[in-house]
């Protein structure tokens, strides 16, 4: 098999952001980030999805660099997939403290988020992450108070999802282009 990795630049007039990825990870990271919350997510992100992830991110202010991590981490992951047919589509529940949240997703190159999440900075990061990618995203928080753990148990069980998404399969999962019976 070979490798499933990618390194994708962005530079804008607001921010420059570096990711390289290797979604055959074991989940190891670096992140050289200012903004320690979105550092947190992205390696939060990183180990649970077990992706290997280097990234590199600044800029004017936090939306804009938020906004662009996402993007060229969805950019880089959809590069890293390259035409091995995967699992293609997950679902993860994770609690956290106060929090229970499910993330269910597919890789099918259909972008489409619905993201139920109390922090609109990091609903535009997983809305931004899945059209880059061209991922379907449903994020679902089932219960809890503290929208910190809201935020991080959703990272989480996207992490989740994508670890199993990604895997590879024998062959496609579709009946498009598939012989009918009878």
């Amino acid at each position: 098999m070979t490798a499933r990795q990618s390194e994708i630049e962005r530079s804008t007039r607001e921010t420059k952001v570096s990711v390289k990825l290797d979604i055959d990870g074991t989940g190891r990271f670096r992140v050289d980030c200012d903004i320690q919350f979105l550092r947190h997510m992205t390696e939060t992100l990183a180990r649970y999805a077990s992706f290997d992830l280097e990234m590199t991110a600044g800029g004017d202010n936090d939306h804009h660099i938020i906004e662009d991590c996402a993007i060229t981490l969805g950019k880089a992951l959809r590069e890293a997939l390259g035409d091995a047919p995967i699992e293609r589509m997950a679902t993860a529940v994770v609690p956290m403290d106060d929090a229970l949240v499910m993330a269910s997703l597919d890789l099918v190159d259909r972008p489409y988020a619905d993201i139920d999440l109390p922090d609109p900075l990091y609903t535009h990061y997983l809305r931004s992450l899945a059209m880059s990618a061209g991922m379907t995203l449903h994020i679902v928080v089932i219960r809890g108070f503290d929208e910190h753990h809201i935020v991080e148990a959703a990272f989480k069980a996207v992490g989740k999802a994508l670890s199993q998404a990604v895997r590879v399969r024998d062959a496609e999962l579709s009946t498009k282009d598939r012989e009918v019976i009878g």
